[in-house]
């Protein structure tokens, strides 16, 4: 059975179709089961050639690597984006609350309202159990992830909050606060999902935008920590000194979201 297999324009009743890329891990065929991590910008995780900078984020070495160490492995979905990223990972509920100059913002970066209810409804209603119909797969809460960088950091965490009965864990990977700053920030605070059965993952880098997110960061570490996470145990946000805001920089941490998200 090959490792790699790519659902080419997998339709929906909730948004434009899109390619979704599925990679097994090493071992698998059929017998065993496996967690699942759904992956936003799927163009980006597995090919060079497609990958935004021509660098992509090499999840599948990551992967392997871990499993080599003893970390289970996972059934990765690469869900691409449809070149309105933005509004598809803009949470709706979050940005509904925003001021109207922060509205206004938004408007012009995305050209748009958000519809990202409508995009997370195709990842639990339509992917979803497409997945573990189609794979071998551990379907419960507890072993589906939802992972994401920049704008997909941001829809990650909301996924979670919004389906916190199918999502067991959030890798928000330089996550885009500057999208909403503290408003935005203080909405999703008000929504986390519960850290009894719930684990999150945020970092951030130092150079170009990701520059501009520990502030943000920082204040969201304080709700959580008001909402009952415990660092190291639930949550982690780490800081990369010297990391920018591109594949390249994910590529060289990504073992470390997969590992807190799998361990």
């Amino acid at each position: 059975m090959t490792n790699f297999q790519r659902h080419e324009n997998f339709d929906s009743q909730f948004i434009a179709p899109r390619h979704v890329d599925v990679w097994c891990p090493p071992g698998y065929d059929g017998s065993s089961s496996y967690p699942v991590i759904y992956m936003h910008d799927g163009q980006n995780l597995f090919a060079p050639s497609l990958a935004y900078g021509g660098i992509d984020w090499g999840v599948t070495d990551a992967m392997t690597r871990l499993i080599e160490k003893g970390t289970r492995g996972a059934i990765i979905v690469g869900i691409w984006n449809a070149g309105i990223r933005w509004r598809e990972y803009m949470p709706q509920k979050p940005y509904d609350l925003f001021s109207n100059s922060m509205k206004e913002l938004f408007l012009q970066r995305a050209e748009g309202e958000p519809i990202s209810d409508r995009y997370l409804k195709f990842i639990v209603e339509e992917l979803k159990p497409f997945i573990d119909s189609a794979y071998k797969t551990m379907p419960t809460q507890e072993d589906t992830f939802i992972m994401g960088s920049s704008m997909g950091g941001i829809i990650s965490l909301y996924a979670i909050s919004e389906y916190p009965n199918i999502f067991g864990g959030a890798g928000c990977v330089s996550t885009h606060w500057s999208a909403g700053g503290n408003e935005l920030v203080d909405a999703m605070a008000s929504a986390l999902p519960n850290p009894a059965a719930h684990k999150l993952y945020f970092d951030f880098g130092t150079e170009t935008l990701d520059a501009e997110y520990e502030p943000f960061q920082r204040n969201m570490d304080v709700y959580l920590r008001k909402a009952g996470y415990v660092e190291n145990r639930n949550w982690l946000t780490l800081k990369f000194e010297g990391a920018e805001h591109s594949e390249r920089s994910w590529r060289e941490r990504v073992e470390i979201p997969l590992a807190f998200l799998l361990g």
